[in-house]
């Protein structure tokens, strides 16, 4: 009998090739199954136009998944300090429930003018413009046909990176101009999720546009954001009236419970006596980052329970910091049946002053014929 020889080199191969396709299995697969039970939830129209689902990764482990209803983030995964995928922001698993909650704006890109509008009007070259007020009398992130409420066009470039554009037409929500906006979400190797903003107009007008996302690094569904360390750039914050439109002045942090200049827990002032936080039923406020031109970091948030950590860096002059003090366990559910109660997310909006366009001491955000809006904010995570 002839004898049998497999080399041992051969048998190393085979091995290893066998575990290589089992942990492409597990990880790919594991991501295809999720992809899989996203995606046709969000394989519909709205107002007429195809809504679909993308998804964007690296070789770090981490995935977003994102819409071109509103050009929102649907997910966001970025690894804890285990290396386990943690979804830090808030939404549902329908691209339907987006647009019946459409309100919430939740993961969306806001505008034309994010943040509030008083009395929802502006006046610019010498003609008053009256906006969709949906925010008591005021307009708030662009009225009620904002961007946010809106089907984009898309173009995914790669597995990394996607681009969002849409056409909002002279009149839209009030708006004067044909305005033409795009924005490129990108996803590093680094763990950076980069949002770039451009438009041009063929009439001058105001844009502000920022991302709405709410997050809490703790993963979403979990009940608080109290417990996580916010530090912000900025030495200076605008006070707000009653219905939370600035005074148009800029006050110092200092011995306030806006001093946010060092790492401080969020829970640590919130409920402190101040006509301030009484008036946003805790933070719901822009601070005015003390930065230099370009891209510069806005602010720090670090989860303890988790370990992540998100750095922004922003081109913008402002920062809303909103503490989730209108949320409600009454909500609708989002993603996996999860509650979203009271003060179980935060958001970060990197902006220009809200009013800004009734506002003569706070940044211009006027847009003229000829000009190009472009502004960058990143996201960067990373454990510690």
């Amino acid at each position: 009998m002839k004898k049998l020889y497999i080399p041992i080199f051969s048998v190393a191969c085979l091995l290893v090739c066998a575990n290589l396709l089992s942990s492409c299995q597990q990880n790919g697969g594991a991501k295809n199954a999720e992809q899989a039970a996203e995606t046709p939830n969000f394989e519909t129209t709205i107002a007429g136009k195809e809504v679909k689902l993308f998804t964007l990764s690296n070789n770090n482990n981490a995935i977003i998944s994102l819409t071109n209803y509103g050009a929102r983030l649907v997910s966001l995964r970025v690894p804890n300090r285990e290396g386990q995928p943690i979804d830090v922001i808030l939404g549902y698993d329908q691209a339907q429930t987006f647009k019946d909650h459409a309100a919430n704006f939740y993961g969306a890109v806001v505008g034309r003018f994010g943040n509030r509008i008083a009395n929802g009007t502006f006046s610019l070259d010498s003609q008053v413009y009256q906006l969709e007020q949906n925010d008591g009398k005021h307009s708030l992130h662009g009225g009620t046909n904002g961007l946010y409420n809106q089907v984009w066009d898309a173009l995914q470039k790669d597995n990394q990176s996607i681009v969002f554009s849409y056409l909002s037409k002279d009149g839209e929500a009030g708006y004067p101009g044909n305005v033409r906006i795009s924005v490129e979400y990108r996803l590093t190797e680094e763990n950076a999720l980069k949002i770039t903003y451009q438009a041009t107009t063929d009439k001058n007008t105001v844009l502000n546009l920022t991302n709405h996302a709410y997050f809490n690094l703790n993963g979403e569904g979990d009940a608080t954001i109290l417990d996580h360390e916010l530090q912000i750039y900025a030495d200076k914050f605008t006070p707000v009236d009653e219905s939370l439109i600035p005074t148009g002045a800029l006050k110092s942090v200092q011995n306030t419970p806006f001093d946010f200049r060092k790492p401080t827990a969020i829970g640590k002032h919130i409920d402190q006596d101040d006509i301030q936080l009484a008036r946003g039923k805790g933070y719901d406020h822009n601070w005015v980052l003390a930065k230099e031109n370009g891209l510069d970091t806005a602010a720090i948030v670090y989860s303890p329970k988790t370990g992540i950590e998100m750095m922004i860096l922003t081109e913008e002059p402002g920062l809303q910091f909103y503490s989730g003090n209108f949320m409600s366990a009454d909500d609708p559910k989002g993603k996996s049946g999860h509650t979203y109660g009271y003060r179980a997310a935060f958001c970060l909006e990197t902006q220009h002053f809200p009013d800004s366009p009734n506002q003569e001491n706070f940044p211009t955000t006027l847009l003229k014929v000829g000009e190009t809006y472009k502004s960058e904010t990143s996201y960067l995570f990373s454990v510690k």
